[in-house]
Formats: C-alpha cells, sequence, structure tokens
C-alpha cells in the first residue's frame, strides 16, 4: 500500500496507520497512552538532542534509515556521559511512500532502541507532496550521572587519542551503493552504549568523546583542538581502516579522515589511563578493532597534525565544502 495524502491528514486513515505500524513496533506503556507529549520519570541533569535523517538510500548494506536514527541519537547523548532514555520520532512521508517500507524501517528502529536500551515514547506524523520519500526527526533524553563531565574543551597536554575502530565504513558503504559499485563494504551503524558505559565505569578519566559522523575524524579533532587551545598529533599509520575501504579510498580519491561513520567515536583519556580505555572498548561491543592514534603534544595552538611514516608532518583541517554523499 502507498502512502496517500490522506495518511497526514489526522483523521481514520492517520490514525490506522498509527496503529498498525507504529503502535504496534514502538509499543510501550508511556507511548500507549497517546497524548499529547509524554510524562516520564526524571533526573538532575538530562542531556538533550535532535537530528534529522534525510539519508539515500533508505536500505543500504549493514543498516537502514530507521536503525541509522536512533543509533545516531543515542550515540550522541552517549559522548556526554549520559546514558539514553527516551526517543522521540517525528515522520515526514511523501505521497507515494511504499508502507511496506515503513513497516520494515519502523521495525528495525523498534530492534535498535531495543538494543540500545531506549523507549521511544512520542512521535508525530505528517505527509507532503513528493515522490516516494521517507525522512525522520528524532529527538533523545538522556540522564548524566553524578559525577561525569566530559567535554571538547577539556583535553591537556600528554593526554592520549583513542579510536574505537575502522574508520570510513558508513560513508563507503552509502557511496558504493549509490554509484553501484559492487563490493562487501558494510555501513558500521551502531549504537555505542556498551562502550562507553565501559569506559565510565572502569573510571577512565575521559576528558573529550564524540561520535565519528559527518565531517570525520578530522573534522571532530579539530574541533578538541580548538575548544581545548591545544596541539593534537596523529600517527598515520595507527588509523584503522580496512583494506577494502583504504582500496575504495584509493580509487576515488577520498581521505578515511574525513570519512563519516556512524557507529565509531573518539574518545581522549588522561595518560595513565591509556591502556585502560583501549581493554575497555576492544572488549565493548563494535570495538575490536579500537586503537591508539595519537596525543595532545603542546598546549596553546588549536591545530591538528599527522605524522605520516616517512617521517614527514602535514596539517589536518576541517572538512572544508561538502562531504558528499549525504550520509545521515
Amino acid at each position: 500500500m502507498k502512502i496517500t495524502m490522506a495518511h497526514g491528514s489526522g483523521g481514520k486513515a492517520t490514525s490506522e496507520l498509527i496503529a498498525g505500524i507504529f503502535e504496534k513496533h514502538f509499543h510501550n506503556p508511556v507511548l500507549a497512552r497517546m497524548e499529547d507529549s509524554a510524562v516520564v520519570p526524571g533526573a538532575e541533569r538530562i542531556a538533550v538532542t535532535t537530528d534529522s535523517f534525510v539519508v539515500t538510500p533508505l536500505f543500504f548494506p549493514g543498516g537502514d534509515i530507521g536503525r541509522l536514527c536512533v543509533c545516531g541519537t543515542v550515540n550522541d547523548l552517549l559522548m556526554s556521559g549520559a546514558k539514553p532514555q527516551y526517543l522521540t520520532c517525528g515522520f515526514i512521508l511523501e505521497e507515494g511512500a511504499e508502507t511496506e517500507d515503513l513497516e520494515k524501517i519502523t521495525a528495525s528502529m523498534a530492534e535498535t532502541a531495543k538494543e540500545a536500551g531506549v523507549s521511544i515514547v512520542a512521535g508525530d506524523t505528517k505527509v507532503v507532496e513528493g515522490h516516494g520519500g521517507i525522512y525522520i526527526n528524532t529527538a533523545g533524553v538522556g540522564f548524566v550521572p553524578a559525577g561525569v563531565d566530559i567535554r571538547s574543551s577539556y583535553c591537556k597536554k600528554g593526554d592520549v587519542v583513542l579510536v574505537s575502530g575502522n574508520l570510513g565504513d558508513h560513508h563507503a558503504a552509502i557511496l558504493s551503493e549509490r554509484m553501484k559499485i559492487t563490493n562487501t563494504i558494510k555501513s558500521d551503524c551502531a549504537p555505542l552504549g556498551e562502550m562507553v558505559n565501559a569506559l565510565l565505569e572502569a573510571g577512565v578519566k575521559v576528558r573529550s568523546m564524540r561520535d565519528v559522523t559527518r565531517g570525520g575524524l578530522g573534522t571532530v579533532l579539530n574541533e578538541f583542538a580548538s575548544a581545548s587551545n591545544c596541539r593534537i598529533e596523529l600517527i598515520e599509520e595507527k588509523l584503522p581502516v580496512s583494506a577494502q575501504v583504504r582500496g575504495f579510498c584509493d580509487i576515488l580519491g577520498l581521505d578515511p579522515l574525513y570519512m563519516g561513520n556512524e557507529g565509531k567515536m573518539t574518545v581522549v583519556v588522561a595518560p595513565e589511563d591509556a591502556e585502560k580505555a583501549l581493554a575497555c572498548m576492544k572488549n565493548s561491543g563494535y570495538g575490536e578493532n579500537a586503537a591508539i592514534i595519537g596525543s595532545v603534544v603542546s598546549e596553546g595552538y588549536g591545530e591538528v597534525l599527522l605524522r605520516t611514516p616517512i617521517g614527514g608532518t602535514r596539517i589536518v583541517t576541517v572538512l572544508y565544502g561538502e562531504g558528499l554523499p549525504r550520509i545521515c
């Protein structure tokens, strides 16, 4: 069945769509009340985020827009040290979208939310004229435990930089699908709660933490360096990139440092906790390729450098221009 303008009318067709797809997959006691707002238990300190997802294609190797929107929102909350609890979702459906696709996406969202330990407690649906597109906006709320304070501006000289796994997988998967390039690259789309919880429960002194999405690792670390007014130095041969993605980049002239991911994070930790942090990441789901990739070498500069295998050094800037294709 195709989405029609009637599905956005607020009448019977809307109710049938909500009951037949969204309520069926997202069912929980809070959502079941069907109020205009969800009333949920709270905490003294909360983290709040919102994001919109417009990726094409809707389905790609390793995931789909449904898994992507849950992972993206949950991971944003996790990077402040919060424990994600609740999500809301708003669907913008173009007339002509297939309800079969919508149900697959909704089921994927429900499965990923369960994996991430969050509840989808509120939502909205709008139907607009178009050519069958599906877009999703999500908001997330998480609770920040007492004593946790993680910020981009906390990097210090001597701190160690880690990344949780191979760079560029999601970007390469989306681009391959859109360009009809045959390979076995899959998106790394994943929730990182187990990894973040392992770091915090082990008492690792986490200074800064960020998921590596649009703009890539190079842009994220420049934001850390600017906020902390420090110089970060990376070691090129330590950067984890799969052989297939590296070959893909060589063919298309791409740099893994600027490719987006949806299941990777970078973390800056106190030097005495570097090995502990690496062990926590490697022993967590989705962290088997975690690596120590560099350090904060000085203060007062606000820049990122890359040490090459032949002994040279180059400046890593932020991403300029459009990081094609749209990955989320």
